[in-house]
């Protein structure tokens, strides 16, 4: 027998996202936090980032900085940021993700030309497929090859270039509602790398199918080559209001962001995950594991930022969650090489049957409306 979902009484995330809280009331942890930040002295904070600049600014024209990018909205904004209002000489890193999107390719592009040194890494795409067939068949998670890169090759490039900081963008934990470990804190390292970014999924199991030398771009530095660099990986958001549409704003008029000319799969905003369509699997599998897709995670932001009802937020979701990523399943089948029958069987696979029911081969609904 399915059961009723359990959903934050302001946001709709779900008590089965990972590592959320929920408090007496109901109200989950990112909900908590939307608050509690408008209690924090963001001015001693902006103080903390100046310090933090001026101690990472190199004296002998090297980078200050490498501020992971991919031409979206929240990885724009914080090279603006760093750049214009920090006065810092940031390297911009992308990590070419697979099945990339048209409009990410020209965001990406336009990112670029409207004034960043960027470096555009391609890891090797048949080691990518492989990795990413396998974390989606044993772990439910097809985007995992590409967010080791995110975080393992960025690491070792920092490394390797001596250039000791590095700057991310939110902290999704504390933004959207997870682990509390990082709340306090602008810095991470690599245990909370592995066990909260990548769920645990350590990249040295590759190691029976590739050499350490074709998995340059997934292997992390070690401990102490991380301690003898001093590495400072630190997430923007801690600095700031971390403001998702506010980004967008900055990004569209000062760094060439363009939209969709659609709403994405699955979800009613057109300007965010737009570099691959492999997000709207990831989105998909997210569904299926935890019983929300990619609408509850926009209308969540969208309600703590004010600009929503909650009674809205659920009509959107009733309407967009657990949309089957119909459109790229063909792209889906050729890259991953598995049929419409194996790619079915694997979310037949991963869908929580205890609120999910199955209405076709591979596509599931939740089992009780949203409430």
């Amino acid at each position: 027998m399915t059961k009723l979902l359990v959903r934050c009484t302001n946001c709709l995330m779900p008590i089965t996202r990972p590592r959320i809280r929920f408090n007496d009331d109901g109200v989950c942890n990112a909900c908590t936090w939307s608050k509690e930040k408008k209690d924090i002295d963001y001015e001693k904070r902006g103080k903390q980032l100046e310090e933090l600049c001026e101690k990472f600014r190199s004296k002998d024209g090297n980078f200050d900085c490498i501020i992971p990018v991919s031409g979206g909205k929240d990885s724009s904004y914080v090279a603006y940021m760093m750049k214009h209002v920090h006065n810092m000489h940031p390297l911009c890193v992308n990590i070419n993700p697979p099945l990339a999107m048209q409009i990410g390719n020209e965001n990406l592009k336009n990112f670029m030309e409207s004034g960043y040194d960027t470096m555009i890494i391609n890891p090797n795409p048949e080691i990518t497929r492989q990795i990413g067939r396998k974390t989606m068949v044993e772990y439910g998670q097809p985007l995992m090859a590409w967010m080791t890169n995110v975080q393992a090759a960025i690491f070792r490039l920092a490394v390797q270039m001596n250039i000791p900081l590095v700057m991310f963008g939110e902290e999704g934990e504390t933004e959207y509602g997870g682990s509390k470990k990082l709340k306090d804190t602008p810095y991470y390292g690599l245990e909370e790398s592995l066990n909260i970014y990548l769920s645990g999924i350590d990249p040295k199991q590759y190691k029976t199918s590739f050499s350490d030398k074709e998995l340059y771009f997934w292997n992390y530095p070690s401990e102490e080559e991380f301690r003898k660099a001093n590495l400072a990986i630190c997430h923007y958001s801690y600095f700031e209001n971390w403001d998702p549409y506010e980004h967008y704003l900055v990004a569209k008029k000062h760094c060439g962001l363009k939209e969709k000319k659609s709403a994405s799969s699955g979800t009613y905003t057109n300007f965010a995950q737009t570099d691959t369509s492999l997000y709207d699997l990831h989105t998909y599998f997210m569904f299926l594991k935890f019983g929300f897709g990619r609408c509850t995670a926009d209308v969540g932001i969208d309600i703590r930022r004010g600009a929503m009802q909650r009674e809205q937020a659920i009509e959107l979701v009733k309407r967009f969650d657990g949309h089957y990523p119909e459109p790229y399943m063909e792209e889906y089948c050729e890259y991953f090489r598995m049929s419409a029958d194996d790619m079915n069987e694997v979310f037949d696979k991963w869908a929580n049957k205890e609120y999910l029911k199955q209405v076709g081969p591979g596509k599931w609904v939740l089992a009780e409306g949203t409430k």
